[in-house]
């Protein structure tokens, strides 16, 4: 089924062909992907008369699969109290990491990141405007970035280029001979710059001219972009530059889901106005409108009933969109436990085993978001060392570029109060014993008690 819709929305052959494929995708997430079907579900015959084949008509109810199993792991990655804090052992390099990440609201660019990212890519633009640092996502559909030839992990170029009708243009202030045409908009990160290009027409040959006006150098010595593939596993391979989407494996099954519900309330609707059944030689079926207040007239013998349609099969419906949706979730790693069957509250080491699916699947996520926020952190400590930086309207030092920085991810799920008795004790004989050093000790449970800063929390319990 998804492969005829995909028939109804041809790819345009002047962009690449990942191109298609995340506008696709991007579809599914946004619950957009039945607008190119011609009919709605309850049409069921042109006006020539033909039958209308379910495959051409738009679901009347969209269970929104793929939004679910996105929001839900992301709520596990990024979500209140998952978010991680950036480590390291220069003690004035983490606080001052922790201002600026805050500042710049690294948490909410990074939900947004992860939500806009699920259909493969994501990138993450940085910019540093009066020695504050500002964070904004960037679609990649309409991205091209380039690797260095002897750093593949560091980009060389990312390329924006895609078509705008030419009264956009003009609105923004463009000089545009033809606002009914369609125009190339182009712009280009790297090294030293951020480059704009005149929009130009489509039908033209004419090689790009910059536009000075709009272009600006950032001298930061590094593109300021990150870029972040979703998943391993990509459609390209390892090499490629999209990741795999989230919620692919699940589409086909969605689709199912859409129209099976589709179809019980349709026969639903049907048994609430059910059509009168009247034995005579009379009448044109074919002008026949469903409901009690149309009667159906055949042949001769008078009798005459209702035609309804049977209970249970809405209910064989519910129980096989039910096993569906399992099988979805399962093939996703999504969220499949039910509150219904909890029957008491859940140790956080009984929630993760409950949920190791989704736990796998946020766990993936770490790998490639949890990267991009370091790398975010290196791009601002490099910028500290080229221009005057500020938080809290406070100017900032040059932070030092050879840091080794960690991530500290905090635990799945929070432990209850008996986990967390045992867990004391476990470190204070731990600690007794010396195989575990106080501040390690404080280091792992430091999320669970709201410690910012261990070194000045030990300093505490030292003079308390």
């Amino acid at each position: 089924m998804l492969d005829t819709i995909a028939g109804l929305l041809p790819p345009d052959p002047d962009y690449p062909a990942r191109t298609s494929r995340l506008a696709l995708y991007k579809r599914v997430h946004d619950g957009t992907l039945y607008d190119a079907l011609p009919y709605e579900f309850q049409d069921e015959r042109t006006a020539a008369g033909e039958y209308i084949p379910l495959r051409q008509r738009r679901p009347s109810v969209r269970y929104p699969l793929a939004r679910i199993v996105v929001d839900d792991s992301i709520s596990l990655l990024f979500g209140n109290g998952h978010f991680p804090q950036i480590d390291t052992d220069d003690a004035v390099l983490r606080t001052t990491l922790a201002a600026l990440t805050a500042e710049c609201r690294l948490n909410a660019t990074m939900q947004e990141a992860a939500l806009r990212g699920a259909i493969g890519s994501v990138a993450i633009l940085l910019r540093v405007l009066k020695g504050r640092i500002f964070l904004k996502v960037l679609e990649t559909p309409y991205l091209t970035p380039a690797w260095q030839s002897d750093a593949p992990d560091t980009l060389s170029t990312v390329i924006e280029k895609y078509k705008v009708p030419g009264s956009t243009l003009a609105t923004m202030g463009y000089p545009i001979d033809d606002p009914g045409g369609q125009y190339w908009f182009m712009r280009v990160w790297d090294n030293t710059a951020e480059t704009w290009f005149q929009p130009w027409p489509i039908t033209s040959t004419e090689i790009p001219r910059i536009d000075p006006d709009r272009s600006t150098r950032h001298d930061l010595g590094f593109v300021p972009i990150v870029w972040v593939k979703n998943l391993p596993g990509g459609p390209d391979g390892a090499d490629g530059i999209d990741g795999a989407c989230t919620f692919k494996p699940a589409i086909e099954t969605g689709i199912e889901i859409d129209y099976q519900l589709s179809q019980a309330g349709r026969g639903l609707k049907y048994s609430s106005d059910p059509t009168l059944l009247i034995r005579e030689p009379a009448g044109d079926a074919n002008e026949l409108v469903r409901g009690g207040g149309n009667a159906l007239v055949v042949s001769e013998k008078g009798d005459a009933r209702l035609l309804e349609i049977n209970g249970t099969a809405a209910s064989a419906v519910i129980e096989y969109v039910r096993a569906l949706r399992e099988m979805a979730l399962e093939g996703v790693h999504g969220n499949r436990s039910s509150a219904d069957r909890l029957s008491a509250a859940q140790s956080g080491r009984a929630l993760e085993m409950m949920n190791q699916g989704l736990i796998l699947l946020a766990d993936n996520l770490r790998v490639s978001y949890g990267d991009a926020i370091l790398q975010i952190a290196r791009m601002i400590i490099e910028a500290s060392n080229r221009y005057p930086l500020i938080t809290h309207s406070q100017p900032l030092p040059k932070l030092d570029r050879t840091a080794r920085l960690r991530l500290h991810w905090p635990r799945w799920y929070p432990p209850d109060a008996q986990d967390r008795a045992a867990e004391a004790q476990t470190l204070a004989t731990l600690i007794a014993a010396r195989v575990l050093s106080p501040e390690t000790a404080m280091r792992s449970i430091a999320d669970l008690y709201s410690v910012q800063d261990i070194a000045l929390e030990g300093e505490r319990i030292a003079t308390a």
